[in-house]
Parts: C-alpha cells; sequence; structure tokens
C-alpha cells in the first residue's frame, strides 16, 4: 500500500508535469480569442424586423489618404441634402467596420482587441434617403443596423450637448459610447486611458472618412452624460463623443 504521503507528492509533481506540457498549447491561443469580451460579434444574423443590411463599403477611392489629412477641418455647419445609406455605411466600417473577419479585427486599433467601444446612429427625419428617423445600433460583425428606437431626436441631442446647433441640425448624429470594463478587467485602471485612445481613433477615421466622402463632421465632447445616455436608451454605456456628419454648408 503507498502512503499517503508519496501518493501527495506523486500527484503534485503529476499536477506540475501536466501544466508544463500544455504550456505550448496555452500559448498558441491567439489573445484576442482569450481577451475579446462578449459582444455584438457573437450574435448570429439576425433576421428580424428592426435590422437594416447596410450597403457593402468600398475599400477604394479617388481621394488619397494624403489629400484626407490635408482637408480634414472641423465643420458645423450643413445643407439641407439628406445623406445617402451607402454614406452611413462608409462612416461606419471606417469607424468600426470588420477588416479581417478571420480574427474579428477592426478598422480601429484596440487594447488586447477589447473592443469596449459601441456606436449609435441619431438619424433626423428626413436626414437618410430611405431610412426613418430614429436611433440605431451598429453591429459590426454583420455590417447592420438594429433599430433601436423611432423618432427625431435631434432636439434632444441638441439640448444635452448644451445646446451646440450643429448636433441638432446636423442630418446623422454618430454617438460613441464605451463599456469601460471590457479592457479594464484586463488592464485595471490604465484601461480607461486606453479606450480614450481608442475613440481618438476612431473619430480620426470618421474625420478622414467624411472628407473623402465630401461630407463634413466635428468632435463634440461637451454634454450631459446621462441625459445623453437616456436619450440613446442605453444607460448601461459611457458616452465619449457626439460626431454630427452633414453635407458642408453656410
Amino acid at each position: 500500500m503507498i502512503p499517503i504521503e508519496s501518493l501527495l507528492e506523486y500527484l503534485s509533481y503529476a499536477t506540475i508535469i501536466l501544466i508544463i506540457s500544455s504550456l505550448p498549447l496555452i500559448l498558441y491561443v491567439p489573445l484576442s480569442s482569450i481577451l475579446a469580451p462578449p459582444s455584438v460579434m457573437e450574435e448570429k444574423p439576425p433576421a428580424a424586423e428592426g435590422f437594416i443590411q447596410l450597403p457593402q463599403p468600398r475599400y477604394q477611392s479617388e481621394v488619397s489618404l494624403e489629400e484626407a489629412i490635408l482637408k480634414r477641418r472641423s465643420r458645423r455647419e450643413w445643407s439641407s441634402k439628406p445623406l445617402t445609406l451607402t454614406a452611413v455605411s462608409q462612416i461606419l466600417w471606417a469607424a468600426q467596420g470588420i477588416t479581417d473577419p478571420s480574427r474579428d479585427f477592426r478598422a480601429a486599433p484596440s487594447a488586447g482587441a477589447t473592443y469596449p467601444l459601441e456606436i449609435y446612429v441619431v438619424v433626423k427625419s428626413g436626414g437618410v434617403e430611405n431610412l426613418e428617423a430614429g436611433i440605431y445600433h451598429y453591429i459590426p460583425s454583420h455590417h447592420m443596423l438594429k433599430l433601436v428606437k423611432k423618432g427625431d431626436y435631434s432636439d434632444e441631442l441638441e439640448s444635452a450637448a448644451l445646446g451646440q446647433r450643429w448636433v441638432g441640425s446636423a442630418p446623422v448624429n454618430f454617438v460613441i459610447m464605451a463599456a469601460y470594463e471590457r479592457t479594464t478587467r484586463i488592464y485595471g485602471e490604465r484601461g480607461y486611458r486606453y479606450v480614450h485612445i481608442e475613440v481618438g481613433h476612431v473619430g480620426q477615421n470618421i474625420y478622414l472618412q467624411a472628407v473623402a466622402l465630401d461630407l463634413g463632421t466635428v468632435a463634440v465632447g461637451a454634454f450631459y452624460d446621462q441625459q445623453v445616455s437616456e436619450i440613446i436608451g442605453v444607460t448601461n454605456l459611457h458616452p465619449l463623443y457626439i460626431m454630427p456628419v452633414g453635407h458642408p454648408g453656410g
């Protein structure tokens, strides 16, 4: 009969050997698959009412990156011309679209591929051709919009943004919100900094894509957080940017 002390010692050695032998497999697993949080990327393709398939984004244009950087400016005046759904699709893709389907990587870099940002689209009445006024959630995995609320909330959003008229008059406002815990659960307090860096990447992508589409935008950071969250209807996310987009006017 094996003494209990010897048995325990043997099991301890066996456990250590098992852990060591498993290390190559553990290290082989892609970092993104370990860190990536549950998100809309895991949803199956929706087919219910309220989901809108966006046009396929383009990957080339006549405007070079250098020209877009040169011409990038903040715009605050809009013409009455509505946006096309194709333009909305292109901006969403530039902001958070999937650029590597095999690994679900997106257009903007994210610390640890944690992707803490969610984009909501506030559409004014007549703001987008063939799209009713309302608030929509962008689903990157399927390049779709999901209707959250029907109606024109432009005036409410302008009020929440301290009365900045370029918010209320824009045909479309892109509201970028954050789930900080997706990043902070990996990086702790420093994760807050990473989220703020990431929203800067997304904002610049929207600026440059707007230039390439002959549109204008401006990054708005002055607003009442709680009011914006209530308008969007998602109180567990934190608004970071409002980016009105339209055809330049005035």
